[in-house]
Formats: C-alpha cells, sequence, structure tokens
C-alpha cells in the first residue's frame, strides 16, 4: 500500500492516494466495525475527529480510482502502543456509491474479513 498526500490549502480537507496492491493491505486497513465502513490511512499529520478527508482508492487488480469523501473517526498517535500505525481512520459517507464500493471491497476480502488475524483497526 502507498499514500500520497496532498497538502490542504485554506480549511479544504485533505487529498490522499491509497493505492491497495494485495488484498492482505486491504485487509489490514478495512475497517468493518464502522457501519458504512472504512479506511486506516497512515499519515503522520494532525487531524482532528470529524475532519474531512478525500480518498483516491485504488484496489488491488483493479484500474479504475474510487473517490471517497471521508470523515476522521478514530486517531492512532504517533508511538501508540503495540507497534501500531500512526494515522487516521477514515470513515465513509452513507451514500449509494459509496455502499457499493464498501459490497466490492467486502467482496474482495471474501472469508478473510472474519479472520483473526491482526489488522491496523479497532
Amino acid at each position: 500500500m502507498s499514500t500520497a498526500p496532498t497538502p490542504a490549502a485554506g480549511g479544504r480537507p485533505s487529498v490522499i492516494q491509497l493505492v491497495f496492491r494485495e488484498k492482505g493491505a486491504l485487509y489490514a486497513a478495512y475497517i468493518p466495525a464502522l457501519t458504512d465502513g472504512g479506511l486506516f490511512v497512515p499519515s503522520t499529520r494532525d487531524y482532528r475527529l470529524g475532519d474531512d478527508i478525500y480518498l483516491l482508492l485504488s484496489l488491488p487488480d483493479d484500474p479504475q480510482r474510487y473517490p471517497v469523501a471521508g470523515k476522521v473517526a478514530w486517531i492512532t498517535p504517533a508511538n501508540a502502543s503495540g507497534g501500531r500505525t500512526q494515522g487516521v481512520g477514515v470513515r465513509f459517507p452513507n451514500d449509494e456509491k459509496t455502499r457499493q464500493l464498501k459490497i466490492k471491497i467486502e467482496e474482495i476480502l471474501g472469508t478473510s474479513i472474519s479472520s483473526a488475524k491482526p489488522t491496523q483497526t479497532i
């Protein structure tokens, strides 16, 4: 997975490109506990809960990029316990387009979504 943050200007939401090249990285970042779905975004930037984040999401083996206007739902600070990566959990919006994206992510992850394998998320 790679991220390329774009600096926010004048209170506009930051734009982050999230590229998942493999299913394992997507599994580690996906947040099924959020009702509308969400993703963990590694970042050293300071965010506050509720901040807007605009994601340009690329999924494994899919040439399409998916725009997601999400919000910060939780923050993993620097030096978090358990060696967790610093970053934010981004909650997907409750709209039809994003609901389809959530279904697509869950189809990609298939049965691994209920795995006990550790992730970067809650």
